[in-house]
């Protein structure tokens, strides 16, 4: 016979009761007693890292989505946004079974429990966030902010999905959390699912009060609304009356979202509603200590991690803490064996509808394989190399456009307000920036907005980026591109995503792979010629080179050519981030699409077109490059040097694949120290003309054997309103400085070459009073073309 509804919310309240007893477990117990009395300190870790204050409130939270997904058969999933919060989430996937099921030894017995316990926060196991290795999970929390961001991501193209998303008040103090209570403005109630946000006013930080939880109530309500939210309030400390509370919220929420998606799907006519969302108001530690030593614990800042920070060693607490293990009266949760009685597990949905099991949170399962456009529908016509120029990005913003077009509800392209301004506008051909908000006349002419959109444009990068990331880890594929200056931005985004995809492939395998974390940077560091020196930082590409090789890739095309054959490569590799440094301006065209094809899978090409050491002796000199400019001031350079000392040996080397130039055992990209070695030969000159700073391609050539010859040349901060060629000079990467650098270090060069180093030093004086002058670069530059016939 089915239950009335305070039958059910007295069984919620034990269920909970049950979550709560796992989390003070987990926190404190290295051996489980259950039921022994009394604890021991022998029962107690050695060294206690966990997290209480926001615990009872998730399991709260949990307990209560349970009973909606049962009623409603929903599609849900849960996102935790209070970083240490994983007691909170670990202990509803244990009682629900979905925890064992990944993990057969943590069994729903006592044996099982005890090492359930004893894993959380203990060396050699899980973290106190919601790791990877937490079934149900898709959002770690290690950094806080992005909760709101991630659960968009998710329900994007995700029609049936709900994404339960609890926003700590710590958390809401962030910047990207507060930019994205903004993502109701770009979810379709159609085509999309919907985000339920749960405001969680615990009260407190580490050491301090939080901002939402102690303005007035009238000021909290309005800001939300004023975000375009309809706000449940949900306050107290009495459980009893909390549950009653909430379950009249989840009710009224869950049946405002299905009205919603009801009314809109059947009229066919997409509207921003003002969506529900709750806001809980719960003591941070509720049903923890109240005190310690006449300090206040429950309700307060020191309820944060562990109230009781020395069970092992004080009596007092070792007592406090038994007390509050039995307050749960687990005899009443757990039978003798220690599983959870029956009538509690009925509580849990079952299969694909528990949280810990949703596909959509481990979403390589759901993932298809990406159709890709043929790229040689978008080649540019190579007829000699260095003859013509062509805009690099735009070839890959077709090659977007049709990727699109067969991937209508799996790939979305994410991007601060410069889709046209990147030049990928081609994508508007067939499909726009999606917008919820109000239309005005003029904004069909030329803006580019609509109710349904495969590009996501705002002026956040963090927003943007999680929802990008909360999109990949649901099973599909995404595209992020911004100002290279700028993209430091999310770089601790980035951080944790490598971290997360690293962690899923050495800790939890059980995951399947997902899509490519994919960022192009463009508008670089050398064609800034109004923005000046706050927009040249091109060290965003130095970062990926501190993570893991296995999850990171760097690519540095010279042509468009090459930028679609890194594209080939890049967007279909899983479980990778990918960062694609090329810039929107026109430039030098060089290589034929199969060349690219060939040159970006070797990573490291040997450009014998514009060399002429192929006579069977050594080079003179190597010259490498990496990066547009780079290799048009190197080609520049050759050409120069060709006229000037003819009979010099001059080797070019191109590189694409950045981590290329370090050994295989760091990267799966690197070359072998023979191929290394013969490229760059073991003792002869190289100047390397990179487009970041120069110390990176020393961190990763330091072991090689030609190393002490190898000389850097890269961005070195040094720049303001310049022309391009005027840039490169100040930095010492154009092709003047470059042959005098040829001349200082092959052997022999030196005064023999004087005459051809002084022209060099005149020719940068000219070209800068030029640039001064007349305010741009004289047309020998700009006009420049390579003009040398092929040695071969």
């Amino acid at each position: 016979m089915a239950m009335d509804h305070e039958q059910e919310l007295q069984l919620l309240d034990a269920w909970w009761r049950a979550a709560n007893y796992l989390a003070v477990g987990m926190i404190y117990l290295r051996d489980n007693p259950l039921l022994a009395e009394p604890l021991r300190p022998e029962h107690i870790k050695a060294r206690l890292l966990g997290h209480w204050g926001s615990s009872p409130g998730q399991a709260f939270i949990w307990a209560h989505a349970n009973r909606v997904i049962r009623h409603h058969d929903l599609e849900m999933i849960y996102l935790s946004g209070p970083g240490h919060g994983a007691p909170g989430v670990l202990g509803p996937t244990y009682l629900d079974g979905s925890y064992s099921e990944v993990y057969p030894d943590k069994s729903q017995d006592a044996g099982g429990m005890q090492r359930f316990f004893k894993q959380f926060s203990f060396p050699g196991h899980i973290g106190s966030h919601c790791t990877p290795e937490t079934p149900g999970s898709i959002h770690e929390g290690g950094e806080l902010g992005y909760v709101l961001s991630h659960a968009c991501g998710a329900v994007f193209d995700n029609p049936d999905l709900i994404a339960l998303a609890c926003v700590g008040d710590g958390e809401a103090e962030t910047g990207p959390l507060a930019t994205s209570w903004h993502i109701n403005k770009f979810l379709n109630p159609i085509s999309d699912g919907a985000v339920l946000p749960v405001l969680h006013l615990n009260g407190y930080k580490i050491a301090n009060p939080t901002l939402l939880a102690r303005i007035p109530r009238e000021e909290l309500v309005n800001l939300m609304r004023g975000y375009g939210w309809d706000p449940i309030l949900v306050e107290g400390s009495e459980p009893e009356e909390m549950h009653r509370a909430m379950a009249a919220a989840m009710d009224q929420a869950i049946a405002t979202i299905l009205r919603v998606r009801q009314d809109c799907r059947q009229s066919g006519e997409a509207v921003r509603p003002a969506w529900p969302m709750i806001v809980l108001r719960s003591p941070k530690g509720w049903t923890g200590p109240r005190e310690l030593n006449g300090k206040k614990l429950e309700n307060f800042w020191r309820a944060h991690q562990v109230p009781l920070p020395a069970p092992n060693k004080d009596p007092q607490q070792l007592t406090m803490l038994h007390d509050w293990l039995r307050s749960y009266r687990p005899e009443e949760l757990f039978d003798a064996n220690g599983t959870l009685r029956p009538e509690l597990q009925a509580l849990s949905p079952t299969g694909a509808r528990r949280m810990g099991s949703s596909p959509h949170s481990n979403g390589g399962r759901l993932r298809r394989s990406l159709r890709l456009a043929p790229i040689e529908d978008h080649a540019v016509h190579i007829e000699r190399p260095g003859q013509s120029e062509h805009e690099n990005t735009a070839p890959l913003g077709a090659l977007l456009r049709d990727t699109i077009l067969r991937n209508p509800d799996s790939l979305r392209v994410f991007g601060p307000d410069e889709t046209a301004s990147n030049r990928l506008q081609a994508i508007y051909e067939v499909s726009k920036k999606v917008w919820m908000e109000e239309f005005l006349p003029e904004d069909l002419n030329g803006s580019e907005l609509a109710r349904e959109g495969r590009v996501v444009e705002m002026l956040s990068e963090h927003t943007l980026v999680g929802m990008m990331e909360g999109y990949l880890l649901t099973g599909r594929y995404g595209f992020f591109h911004t100002y290279e200056a700028f993209a430091h931005v999310i770089a601790s985004m980035f951080n944790q995503h490598a971290k997360w995809l690293e962690s899923c492939k050495l800790h939890a395998t059980w995951r399947a792979p997902i899509a490519p974390w994919n960022c192009l940077i463009s508008s670089t560091v050398w064609r800034q010629d109004h923005n000046g020196f706050t927009h040249q930082d091109p060290g965003f590409i130095d970062l990926a080179g501190n993570k893991s090789g296995d999850v990171v890739r760097v690519y540095l095309p010279a042509d468009a050519n090459c930028l679609l054959a890194v594209a080939e490569e890049a967007l279909v590799e899983t479980n990778v981030c990918n960062i694609i440094v090329s810039d929107k301006q026109k430039h030098l065209q060089y290589l034929t699409l199969e060349e690219a094809r060939s040159h970006v899978a070797k990573g490291i090409g040997l450009w014998g077109w514009a060399s002429n050491d192929d006579q069977g002796d050594e080079p003179d000199v190597v010259m490498a490059c990496a990066g547009d400019i780079p290799t048009k001031e190197v080609l520049a350079a050759v050409e120069i040097l060709h006229g000037e000392v003819p009979k010099l040996r001059i080797r070019v080397i191109n590189v694409v694949k950045l981590f290329a130039l370090t050994q295989p055992s760091e990267h799966p990209h690197g070359l072998s120290d023979r191929d290394f070695d013969s490229l760059f030969t073991t003792n002869k000159p190289v100047i390397f003309n990179f487009h970041g700073y120069p110390w990176l391609i020393h961190r990763l050539t330091y072991r090689r054997t030609n190393h002490p010859n190898i000389h850097v040349r890269g961005y070195k901060e040094k720049g303001n309103i310049n022309t391009p060629l005027e840039l490169a000079m100040n930095n010492q990467i154009d092709r003047f400085n470059l042959v005098i650098d040829v001349i200082d270090r092959v052997p022999g060069l030196g005064s023999r070459a004087a005459h051809v180093k002084e022209r060099m030093k005149e020719e940068i004086l000219g070209h800068r009073r030029y640039a001064h002058t007349h305010g741009m670069d004289s047309p020998d530059v700009t006009g420049w073309r390579w003009s040398l016939p092929s040695p071969h």
